[in-house]
Parts: C-alpha cells; sequence; structure tokens
C-alpha cells in the first residue's frame, strides 16, 4: 500500500476494529512529541552555536525566534491542508518537512542555512500540533474525549521534560551538531504509523480537496507581518524604544487589516485562513483568551524560572534543570488522570482550578529566597505543574466542543496559534519586566544587588500571577450555553 493510497477512516476502521481510534492517537502523539523536540532540545545548545558560528546575542536568538514565528504562523495554515490534501498526505508531508529541517540544521556549514532549517522545522511543527485535538474531537465520543486528551497529553509534555536533558547530554557528548538528528529517529517511526493508521480522509468523514477553496496568501502575508513585527518589537524594546515602536505600530496595522481582510472574505464567499465565524461562539472566545494568557504565563515562566534559580539563588545551570524535572514528571502523571475527569466534570471548573493552582505557584515563588531548602522550592513549582495539568486536557474540550463540526479544524489551528503567540509575548514580556525592575532596584541605595535581583524577580512573578488570576476569570465562562451557530 503506498504511502497516500486512498484509506478512508471507515475503511481504517474496519481494518482495525474498535481499538483503532486508539491506534490514530498513538501515530499523531509520536508525531505531536517529534514536532515539539525541536523546540525545547536545540536550546541547551545555543552556546555551542554561537560560538561556532561567532554569533552575538541579538543573532542567537534567532535561532528560538525563526522557530517560534514560523510554527505560530503555520497553524493557521493546517484546515486549509487538511481539506485540500487530506490528514495523510498533510502530516506525513509535515513529518518529511520535519526530518529534512533536522537534517540541514545537522550539517549546516552558514549560519542562514541554520535559520532556514529552524524555520522549516517551525512550520512543520506548526502544521503538525493543531491536528490532534481534531482528530480527538472527530474520532472519539464525548464521554472519551477527556480520556484521549489526557493519555494524549501525558506522552506529549514528557517530551519538554526530558528532551533538553538529553539534548545537553548529546550536545557534551557529541556536539550541538546532534540536537538537530535527534528529531529524525521519532519521525521515521511517526510516518510508519502514518501509513498503517492515518486516514485519508478526517476521522469522521469527509474527503480531502473537497471545497478546500484557494489558500489566503494575503491573509498568510498579513498575519507573518504582524507577528515577526510583534515579537521583533518584543526583542528590540531592549536596547531601541523608538524601533520598538515603530514595529510595535506595525504590526497592530498588520494584525487590524488581517482581521479587516478574513471579514471581507466571509463577506464575499470565499475561504478565509481565519474563520470569524468562529467568534460567534462564547466559550471559544473564552477559551482562546486563556490560552493566550495561559501561554504567556506558562512560556514566560519556562524562561523566568531557570533565570530566577540561577541569578537569584544562585544555583547552577545542572542543577536548575533537575529541580524543574520532577515537575515535568508530575505533569505527566496528572494529565491522564485530569482527562478521566473532564469526561465526567464541567470543563470549565477543571481549567478554572488549573488557573487558581498556576497563580498559587507564582505567588508562592515571593516567599523564596537564598538559603531556603530546595524541596521547597520544587514543590512550589510542582503546585503550578498540577495546575498546568488541570489545564491541557480540559481547556481544547472547553473551546471546541461547542463549535460546529465543519469548524473544529479552524477551532484547533485558531486556538493553537493564539497560545503560541501568548508564549512568545510571554517570554519577551518576562524579559522587558525583569530588565525594568532589576534596572530599578539596582538604583535603590540602601539594599544588596543580592537584594535587589531577588525583589526584580519576586515582581515579576507578581505580574505572572495577576495574568493567571485574569484568565480564571475567563475560565469560569468557558461553560457552554445554548447557542445557535453563525450561518
Amino acid at each position: 500500500m503506498h504511502l497516500f493510497a486512498p484509506s478512508p477512516a471507515n475503511v481504517l476502521k474496519d481494518r482495525y476494529g474498535e481499538r483503532y481510534r486508539w491506534l490514530l492517537l498513538m501515530a499523531v502523539m509520536v508525531g505531536t512529541i517529534a514536532s515539539i523536540i525541536p523546540s525545547t532540545s536545540v536550546n541547551v545548545a545555543i552556546p555551542a552555536m554561537s560560538a561556532y558560528f561567532g554569533l552575538g546575542q541579538e543573532r542567537a536568538q534567532w535561532i528560538t525566534s525563526a522557530f517560534m514565528v514560523a510554527s505560530t504562523v503555520a497553524m493557521l495554515v493546517t484546515p486549509w491542508l487538511l481539506a485540500r490534501f487530506g490528514y495523510r498526505a498533510t502530516y506525513a508531508g509535515a513529518l518529511s518537512l520535519l526530518i529534512v529541517g533536522g537534517v540541514v540544521g545537522g550539517l549546516a556549514q552558514q549560519f542562514e542555512l541554520l535559520l532556514f532549517s529552524r524555520m522549516a522545522e517551525g512550520v512543520a511543527a506548526g502544521i503538525i500540533q493543531p491536528i490532534p485535538a481534531v482528530i480527538i474531537l472527530h474520532a472519539f465520543m464525548a464521554h472519551e474525549q477527556g480520556r484521549a486528551g489526557g493519555v494524549f497529553g501525558m506522552g506529549v509534555v514528557l517530551a519538554p521534560a526530558l528532551a533538553p536533558a538529553l539534548g545537553g547530554l548529546l550536545v557534551d557528548w557529541m556536539g550541538w551538531r546532534s540536537t538537530f538528528f535527534m528529531v529524525v529517529p521519532p519521525c521515521l517511526l511517526s510516518l510508519w504509523l502514518a501509513w498503517k493508521y492515518v486516514p485519508t480522509s478526517a476521522p469522521g468523514g469527509g474527503t480531502s480537496g473537497a471545497d478546500s477553496g484557494k489558500l489566503d496568501l494575503w491573509g498568510l502575508a498579513l498575519v507573518s507581518a504582524g507577528t515577526l513585527s510583534l515579537l521583533n518589537a518584543l526583542v528590540a524594546f531592549h536596547h531601541n524604544h523608538t524601533q520598538a515602536a515603530l514595529l510595535l505600530g506595525v504590526a497592530v496595522a498588520a494584525l487590524t487589516g488581517f482581521v479587516l481582510w478574513q471579514q471581507h472574505l466571509l463577506r464575499t464567499g470565499r475561504k478565509p485562513l481565519m474563520d470569524l465565524r468562529l467568534f460567534s461562539y462564547r466559550p471559544f472566545v473564552m477559551g482562546c483568551i486563556v490560552a493566550f494568557i495561559y501561554g504567556t504565563a506558562m512560556f514566560g515562566s519556562t524562561y523566568l524560572l531557570p533565570v530566577f534559580m540561577q541569578m537569584g539563588l544562585g544555583l547552577s545551570a545542572s542543577y536548575a534543570g533537575n529541580l524543574l524535572l520532577p515537575a515535568g514528571l508530575v505533569l505527566a502523571i496528572t494529565i491522564p488522570l485530569v482527562g478521566r475527569m473532564a469526561d465526567t466534570q464541567p470543563t470549565h471548573w477543571l481549567v478554572s482550578i488549573g488557573m487558581l493552582l498556576l497563580a498559587a505557584s507564582f505567588a508562592l515563588m515571593l516567599w523564596t529566597g537564598p538559603g531556603m531548602a530546595l524541596w521547597v522550592l520544587a514543590a512550589f513549582i510542582i503546585v503550578g505543574r498540577i495546575g498546568l495539568g488541570f489545564i491541557l486536557p480540559s481547556l481544547n474540550l472547553g473551546a471546541l466542543r461547542p463549535l460546529n463540526k465543519t469548524l473544529i479544524a479552524q477551532g484547533s489551528s485558531t486556538i493553537s496559534f493564539i497560545r503560541m503567540l501568548g508564549g512568545a509575548i510571554g517570554v519577551g514580556l518576562c524579559g522587558i519586566v525583569l530588565e525594568w525592575r532589576l534596572a530599578v532596584q539596582a538604583a535603590q541605595p540602601d539594599i544588596t544587588p543580592l537584594q535587589g535581583r531577588i525583589t526584580a524577580f519576586h515582581e515579576s512573578f507578581v505580574m505572572l500571577t495577576l495574568l493567571c488570576l485574569l484568565a480564571f476569570v475567563a475560565a469560569t465562562q468557558l461553560r457552554s450555553p445554548a447557542h445557535k451557530p453563525a450561518a
């Protein structure tokens, strides 16, 4: 059987029986793990790459930013690709691109080629990551969706927990190039699983190529320009406020133009990149607000916590990484347990509990300082990861379940885009606020430099606490009222 030979979902279900939906979930879980690896494992090799290519801090940060920008924008293209080429071709094509990106990056002799490989990996990851939520909502019954999301989430969160540690070992043993090649084995495994289990049609039916329309290239250009300008503005804010303001203005203009263009396409009966009818569903709107703030807080804290442990508490990089590992393992255990609860309990309460726990974790950081027992710090971090465990399997279900079936693929890609955009902003925002508060505290004559650093970090954690409390308010509105879908 050829990789792209017609194998609709009903044919595969007849072939593999009732267990087929779990085999399909396993197939996309392996691919999603593969797509997450480049976003975390390569970061530990940035110092080695900077030395090899002779990079300054500004150019080095593009090793991460190129992946993040490409991934964020590509998420909006997933629904069109699924409609035009089908699930198997889209999924396998993205995995193939991920392999190409990894191999090219591992062999690159010029920095420009390395950036190209990171963009290729980002595009592939952005296409792959919205697909599992679509499959879970199409292939599983309502009473199984939480359990499926929990099983999937458990596997996926282990990747960012373990990949940096494995990447660090590979850098020490075989050099920075090995971190690019580590994506190849899981991609090859996932391609084989795709050949067996991923259907050419949607798991819920439908055929590829039907009513896909033309790709909205103008919309893609506008949202790409807006996202790129926004992230560049956050970087520029550190050294040139005028440049940052100009870039922010371009970002606002481009993203406003994007929304107006999407409205125009809907009015004229053409296919937009982002179907704005999604925002007529109140639970989806609330879910997007939660996803944006949750992305900001989660990615921001992923940046802030290791820096705090090193700059504020004086721990080594390896010690800081080891302190984060137990929290990652607790998160992997929490997700499937909460996933089962999501099949019987209101998702808005589960997400609300998660946001409160995340807020509590950041608030507890105000009691941390030099000399404290490290197990207490680890416990504070674990509280936040338990909160994430409540959010991850519940948020997509709460936001996407009320949607018309025809909008689920659009909804999954849109909420993934908003979460990633929030994450990219979160890293930049934490960096800006921390730098600002460090400068303010350094000007205080009556405190020591260490006390100033600790206070600056505490103030940054206060910001994250307030953001999580704001998301908690939105999470309480995730309940699904009676809704008549927009025409």
